[in-house]
């Protein structure tokens, strides 16, 4: 489904977030509650106002990259000898004890693809020959080889990485990053989502609503081009100055208005909200630009190339963006032209794995690479997170003759940056790659992970909603303490 989101749509939902939370400060119980500098006040608050965490933090800005679609960890980097000694065979039933598989395709035999392994760094990390330019960076990563979810189709699965939660209505972990710690640059969106690919991906906003909370801190989806959010530069016969006049007159009328009714903070959020649409007008294109970046920095994210130009523009505006302050980047990669349709564009390889994965994998690895890379370099990558994950991994047997399967019993994920120990594996599937084994790491243990870095306690970030004391990760979560520094 396709939801653009306009100026007109953001400045409205800003508006009512910025007053909807205004209103819930003046109920009883409402507006903040258990969340760092508490403030309840019945006149006009600034929601995206900067909040202390509840201790300091390690990192600044995350950058929340998702594998649309699963890739195969097994073909990347959680290297297996024991299925390549078996493919062809049945999988040992022992191996299925305690889990319901798919239906859809049924159970092949195993499968293992073309890959070649080796390691690299101190760490000695297996990477396959699909990530030859990550594997440089070997020791910057921290992996987690236990991860675990539930579903086993796309959207629901998606909807858990993103939110925690299997049903539409709950708060992105971006989302209540945004609630929690503000915004720490008033002329961008604390929450901002970038995406691969001329489309929004599938299920869009949902991943990235604010669900309950106010709809301020929602993230705001920047588009390709020039013009990152839709209808956001003024009409052509209008010029900023002319705006900003208009803008002027608005707000001393609104003042005037304000005067008689000072408890009215519905007024005040609304013009908040058209000045920062105003300011966004010049920020969030220059943002996005990546004209006056060198051709250095192009090429090492893999702008000089058609196979990697989609990424790494997207990779690398996520870099400015971090650069800015925006403290939440989320990262959705996108289709591949020409390598079917649907889901099969994306990393979804039912069938045709060898191709799939090529392709996707040839997209990202020099763009991810060379966002490690030019975040270290100047100076960044110490107080920015990078999560790469996906909704679930694909199973060591084999679907349709060359693909896999969907697995949410164990796969891959790995983090970088600031507040982790680097060049470490935490957990492990069994020796075919099908099940965790040891320290399972679900959504919500990740999200309490990410929320600790930013210096935020989960259990003590709390939206208090009709008398309902609402957590990030409800009433789950730990976090993951041996991978911290």
């Amino acid at each position: 489904m396709l939801i653009k989101t306009s100026r007109r749509e953001w400045l409205r939902s800003a508006a009512y977030g910025v007053g909807g939370f205004a209103v819930s400060g003046m109920m009883p119980g409402g507006g903040w509650f258990g969340v760092p500098e508490a403030n309840a006040a019945a006149t006009f608050v600034d929601p995206l106002t900067p909040k202390q965490p509840h201790f300091p933090a390690k990192v600044k800005s995350v950058i929340w990259v998702h594998l649309d679609g699963a890739p195969s960890t097994l073909d990347l980097y959680d290297y297996k000898p024991e299925l390549e000694r078996l493919a062809g065979q049945d999988i040992p039933a022992s191996f299925l004890e305690g889990i319901k598989t798919s239906t859809q395709g049924g159970v092949g035999k195993l499968f293992a693809s073309k890959r070649s392994w080796k390691q690299y760094g101190q760490s000695g990390a297996w990477f396959s020959d699909l990530l030859p330019n990550l594997g440089q960076h070997a020791d910057k990563l921290t992996f987690v080889k236990s991860s675990v979810t539930v579903g086993a189709t796309h959207d629901i699965s998606i909807l858990k990485l993103n939110t925690g939660d299997l049903s539409p209505g709950r708060p992105s972990l971006g989302a209540w990053v945004a609630y929690a710690l503000g915004s720490a640059n008033p002329d961008l969106p604390p929450y901002v989502v970038l995406y691969g690919g001329q489309r929004e991906p599938r299920a869009g906003s949902v991943n990235w609503s604010s669900g309950f909370l106010p709809a301020v801190y929602q993230g705001t989806a920047f588009r390709p081009g020039a013009q990152p959010i839709l209808h956001q530069a003024p009409p052509e016969l209008i010029g900023l100055q002319q705006q900003r006049e208009s803008l002027d007159l608005l707000h001393q009328l609104n003042d005037i208005r304000s005067a008689s009714r000072p408890q009215d903070s519905e007024l005040a959020a609304r013009t908040n909200s058209y000045d920062l649409a105003y300011r966004m007008e010049a920020t969030a294109p220059e943002a996005v630009d990546l004209s006056k970046e060198t051709e250095a920095t192009k090429a090492l994210y893999g702008l000089d190339d058609e196979a990697t130009r989609d990424m790494g523009t997207v990779l690398l505006r996520a870099r400015r963006l971090v650069e800015r302050n925006v403290r939440f980047v989320h990262v959705v990669s996108g289709p591949i032209a020409g390598l079917g349709q649907g889901d099969d564009a994306n990393w979804d390889a039912h069938r045709q794995l060898e191709r799939n994965h090529g392709a996707h994998a040839r997209a990202i690895d020099k763009p991810i690479a060379g966002l490690l890379a030019d975040l270290q370099a100047r100076g960044l990558l110490d107080d920015t997170l990078i999560v790469w994950t996906s909704e679930f991994g694909r199973t060591p047997y084999g679907q349709s003759g060359d693909g896999r399967d969907h697995n949410p019993w164990g796969y891959t994920q790995w983090l970088a940056g600031g507040g982790l120990k680097h060049g470490i594996t935490y957990g492990r599937t069994d020796e075919l790659g099908l099940k965790t084994v040891e320290n399972p790491v679900d959504t919500y243990d990740l999200h309490a992970t990410v929320l600790q870095l930013l210096g935020l306690d989960h259990l003590k970030t709390i939206y208090l909603r009709a008398g309902r004391a609402e957590r990030p990760t409800v009433v789950y979560g730990k976090v993951v303490n041996d991978i911290l520094a």
